[in-house]
């Protein structure tokens, strides 16, 4: 916690950078000062309302002269919602500051050298590019300032929309999200209405009541539509009938699928799925290749840019058709089917074995033989008798989980020793971690860090190893 003080206001103040979480960075005398809602360039007042001994966090006030990198955000929930803090800076910029992110993760926390850092890959589309999003049902709306100054009185406080950080318990009732299609708003406005118009109970996190609790919107590629309805508790009654409603406004929904979750979390991957309507599952397809995406998979995020992150990954391979590889952390499969075609075999490993049997199904769908899928621990898993019964890898593929991967893993990988190896990271912080011991026996030949998320802070990297001979 930061120490309590007396707020202040800093005049006139030229904001010089931006952070690793997205805010504003201005000095005053030896005080680092990270700023809210401010952007490098602006000239602005702000009140610091928390500090320590060698930084202090502030929120923007008045802006006196705005920078030329600072756009008008245009979501209407922007600074409130926290989801895309960057909406506010020009898209060059952000691109300019996540390559800055991932050369600084090198230098300063793996201290390695990188033999040829390539351009940062942006994306075409800067908004409604995600195939799926996550809303949460609210019976404690989160009120912004204008509402609490309105002096309204505000008696239904039943909200539809994403969690506020830092107060679990609110969500954030959106209107209009920009980050995917606008049937998405759709649904999610429809199904607001009616519960409200029916007097359907929204959760209260707290208490543990409600029917009500979550909303999953997915899209496809291919053009399918799914939403997945988690309730809290069984009215079969209602259910039946807010899913009928459904059904009957948005006849392009190809699965509508729910859950009963009485559980005191949201996770719902240890819970049985009932199909409504349709199919249990979409279909997106890239290069030809069809996955099946069921209410419990992984798919990225963004089918678009996933499809070029991928193709820098097998870029960095540079299989020739006769190398055994190595897939971990292969979630359903995609990255390893991906490369299929360009290897003698590919082995992925994952510790989900709900992914694993989607991994299998989907390469079935695809006719592709010479892939195998193995779940499991994965400092348990890639023990001398596995790899000597799968054959050696010539390369290793990784595409860990935000944390990185588990530091016995990564030793696994250089007692293994292939040639060459890809990693592909959504954090640069736990991947320069990681970089750093796999140091020992290889050099980064080179990077490319690819934007999946605009207008968010974050960024995957690609990084290709060679092993020192």
């Amino acid at each position: 916690m930061g120490k309590a003080i007396k707020r202040y206001t800093v005049e006139n103040t030229e904001i010089i950078d931006i952070s690793s979480e997205g805010m504003g960075v201005a000095r005053v005398n030896d005080l680092v000062v990270f700023v809210e809602g401010a952007v490098p360039g602006d000239i602005c007042d702000f009140l610091v309302y928390r500090k320590k001994k060698s930084y202090a966090f502030a929120k923007l006030t008045q802006l006196k002269k705005p920078s030329p990198r600072r756009v008008a955000p245009p979501c209407q929930h922007f600074g409130t919602c926290g989801g895309c803090k960057w909406q506010n800076l020009e898209y060059a910029s952000q691109l300019e500051f996540k390559q800055n992110q991932v050369t600084q993760a090198m230098k300063r926390l793996a201290k390695v050298e990188v033999g040829e850092m390539l351009p940062i890959l942006g994306c075409n589309e800067q908004y409604f590019y995600r195939n799926k999003l996550d809303f949460a049902f609210s019976n404690k709306k989160w009120l912004t300032t204008e509402q609490i100054e309105s002096k309204e009185q505000f008696d239904n406080r039943n909200g539809l929309g994403f969690h506020i950080s830092g107060a679990f318990d609110k969500v954030l009732d959106v209107q209009k999200c920009h980050l995917q299609v606008d049937i998405s708003n759709q649904i999610r406005n429809e199904v607001r209405r009616f519960a409200l118009e029916n007097n359907y109970a929204f959760f209260d996190i707290r208490e543990q009541n409600g029917l009500l609790r979550s909303l999953i919107i997915r899209t496809s590629s291919t053009g399918e539509l799914m939403t997945i309805f988690s309730f809290f508790e069984n009215d079969e009654e209602k259910i039946k009938t807010l899913l009928t409603h459904v059904q009957k406004q948005f006849p392009q929904i190809t699965s509508l699928v729910y859950v009963i979750n009485p559980k005191g979390n949201d996770t719902i991957f240890d819970l049985p799925i009932q199909t409504f309507h349709g199919n249990p599952w979409i279909i997106e397809e890239m290069e030809g290749l069809k996955f099946k995406v069921g209410p419990k998979s992984f798919y990225q995020t963004n089918s678009k840019q996933a499809y070029e992150l991928y193709k820098v990954t097998r870029d960095f391979a540079g299989l020739i058709g006769n190398e055994v590889v190595y897939d971990l952390y292969t979630g359903t499969g995609t990255i390893a089917q991906f490369v299929s075609k360009n290897a003698k075999k590919v082995i992925g490993v994952e510790y989900v074995p709900e992914a694993i049997e989607d991994a299998k199904a989907n390469a079935q769908l695809n006719n592709i033989t010479n892939c195998s899928f193995f779940a499991g621990d994965m400092k348990e898993i890639l023990s001398h008798e596995f790899v000597n019964e799968n054959g050696n890898p010539d390369l290793v593929i990784t595409d860990p989980p935000r944390i990185g991967m588990d530091e016995k893993v990564v030793r696994k990988l250089l007692e293994i020793g292939p040639a060459r190896i890809v990693y592909v990271s959504c954090n640069p912080s736990s991947q320069a971690r990681d970089l750093a011991i796999l140091s020992e026996k290889y050099r980064v030949v080179k990077m490319r860090a690819v934007d999946m998320f605009p207008q968010t802070l974050h960024i995957e990297n690609v990084a290709l190893l060679e092993k020192i001979n």
